[in-house]
């Protein structure tokens, strides 16, 4: 993820904005740079790679000035270069953006079309072109901003710059985090506690939709509607900044409201710049020269592989064998020659699956890791490290990762399909269209939060659930019962539809909540069926469908939530976000510890 950092200060800007910005340098970033006001102009400084290119830089070519902006980026529009690194600038403006402007291609035609044409492949510059825009009519920075941020869709945290506007900072935020820090006739911003640590011990962090207007004097806050409100500030130990809520409740819901920015991130990362091919992982992996796959993972990673089974066997052709990482390497399994060994892991460091990892080198035609953590152990060991790009994750039980990986291993998926001749160039640029679409979708799920609260109200009086699902929606029928089992500790099962009749429905009664995950696709029917056999049992049924599936299924049903259509390939991964929330509400409404729940941990890095 990128990371901001702003400025308005008693001393020369530059080196605390790169000194900021080496604290971001977790978030992962291929280019860096900074934009300051000198004497009422503004100028900027930027180069590709590791933040020492830009300090090189700053030697050679100082930038003068006591109010400025900084960025690290991770390339998604466009590829890592000079002209794509932030700030973006247009005429009077300077931008930081992390995020994503969904509808920057009409707003960039209408622009082209005022004479505001692009000069850089992102879709940030489309929001400094328009603030240019508006200040051309007349309009004042701070009404600029504000006209701008009403025409845009989409996650973003963005910070503007203004030319002749030495104390003057403006911050929005949609999604993705933003903080603003208070100093002693001095104010700063950042995309979090890490950024702003040693400026500050004070912080506030916009809400959601919020945008502030900060000077040296401070910050006025103004929410979604326009209207001045109050935000709280809060002191932050220097030693506790890795770790804040970005004014979250807690994690968890910081990390589900993530997802549609870091989806968006880890789908750009892969796919070429205009969406159609699959840039990465190149010819790393010969997919031709496999006969099968074996999957090694625990926990919500375990799920991911097993989601990724229907999509290996189906799409691609091979093969694919599913393990436990704890169970893999005891029971000595072969190993053909032509075997591809996938390991998936959030942190990097799960001891059981980097044992199997072990167990497979030499064994093996070639090892692939699908992390989080680029330098974890799991990844530098494997022959193939593919990040997942999830960003830190705090909650322990996994939700933007475990979307991330899905996401990885269905463009995994394709890669070896096209490879193996079993989809042309037509079906893959369908496939990645879908894919391509996937972060709006969420965005539209995560919408159903209110809904699924009053949901969730209901569901912690329960002592029991069962979660049921078919083809690819079993697996996620297992990750809604572990989520909901994880932080609630309600007991609670998933299974594949089908089975219900082979012994889970001697549990069913009325007092039973059975969470049916259905899209209206060619198993929906058998689905069906089998919630009519709980209806009949006087079960209590939640379907988790489409606008189809809900039309045919009924009046019977006791509570249903609807999501938007959605291409069959992204389905697992949009069916996630209800079966998140839901086992999040359910956890608050009956008190426990959302964020560490008993008795587990993170990363288990012991056998």
């Amino acid at each position: 993820m990128c990371g901001i950092v702003g400025v308005l200060g008693d001393h020369e800007a530059s080196p605390l904005l790169v000194e900021a910005l080496g604290r971001l340098e977790y978030r992962g970033y291929d280019s860096a740079g900074i934009a300051t006001v000198n004497d009422g102009g503004l100028a900027r400084r930027r180069a590709v790679g590791k933040l020492v290119n830009l300090s090189d830089l700053l030697v050679h070519e100082p930038l003068p000035g006591k109010a400025g902006i900084g960025h690290t980026r991770w390339a998604t529009h466009g590829a890592p270069s000079v002209a794509n690194a932030h700030p973006h600038q247009a005429g009077r403006v300077a931008v930081v953006h992390n995020g994503i402007i969904e509808n920057y291609r009409a707003l960039r035609a209408e622009l082209a079309g005022l004479g505001q044409p692009p000069r850089t492949d992102t879709d940030t510059e489309t929001v400094a072109l328009l603030a240019q825009h508006y200040l051309e009519t007349g309009l004042s920075p701070r009404e600029a901003a504000r006209q701008t941020l009403a025409r845009l869709e989409g996650a973003f945290a963005l910070l503007f710059l203004f030319d002749g506007e030495d104390d003057l900072l403006i911050a929005a935020r949609r999604g993705s985090p933003l903080a603003v820090g208070y100093g002693e006739g001095e104010m700063f911003v950042g995309s979090d506690a890490i950024a702003l640590a040693p400026l500050t011990t004070r912080i506030t962090y916009l809400d959601e939709g919020d945008m502030a207007i900060v000077t040296r004097a401070g910050a006025t806050f103004f929410d979604e509607d326009g209207h001045q409100v109050g935000r709280e500030v809060k002191t932050i130990e220097p030693g506790a900044a890795r770790v804040e809520k970005a004014g979250y409740k807690h994690f968890m819901a910081k990390e589900i409201f993530e997802q549609p920015v870091v989806l968006a991130d880890a789908i750009r990362h892969y796919l070429s710049d205009d969406g159609q091919t699959i840039a990465r992982p190149g010819d790393e992996i010969d997919f031709a020269g496999i006969d099968r796959i074996a999957m090694v993972a625990c926990g919500t990673a375990y799920i991911a592989c097993l989601t990724a089974k229907y999509w290996f066997e189906r799409l691609a052709g091979l093969p694919v064998d599913v393990d436990v990482a704890s169970e893999f390497r005891y029971r000595e399994p072969p190993i053909p020659d032509r075997t591809l060994a996938l390991f998936v892991s959030q942190s990097g460091e799960t001891a059981d699956t980097l044992a199997a990892l072990r167990f497979c080198k030499g064994r093996a035609a070639q090892t692939v890791a699908v992390v989080n953590v680029a330098e974890s152990s799991i990844a530098r060991e494997s022959d193939l490290a593919l990040p997942i790009l999830a960003g830190v994750e705090i909650g322990v039980a996994s939700t933007k990762a475990f979307t991330c990986q899905l996401t990885v291993l269905a463009i995994l998926a394709l890669k070896a399909a096209h490879a193996r001749g079993r989809i042309d160039d037509a079906a893959l640029a369908g496939h990645l269209e879908g894919l391509n679409g996937l972060p709006g979708l969420v965005n539209v799920a995560l919408a159903l939060e209110t809904p699924i609260k009053a949901l969730a109200q209901r569901l912690a009086e329960a002592e029991d659930a069962l979660f049921l699902g078919r083809g690819a929606m079993f697996p996620l029928a297992l990750e809604g019962a572990l989520k909901l089992k994880e932080i609630s500790y309600i007991h609670a099962e998933g299974y594949a539809s089908g089975e219900l009749k082979h012994g889970p429905i001697a549990l069913v009664d009325k007092r039973m909540p059975v969470i049916v995950m259905a899209p209206h696709d060619r198993l929906f029917d058998k689905t069906v069926s089998n919630m009519q056999e709980v209806l009949a049992r006087g079960g209590k049924v939640l379907l988790i469908t489409d606008a189809a599936g809900a039309e045919e299924a009924g009046e019977e049903v006791w509570q249903r939530l609807v999501l938007p259509d959605a291409p069959e390939l992204v389905e697992p991964i949009l069916y996630a976000i209800p079966a998140q929330l839901l086992a999040y509400h359910t956890a608050v409404a009956k008190g426990t510890d959302v964020d560490q729940p008993r008795n587990l941990a993170k990363s288990v890095t012991v056998e």
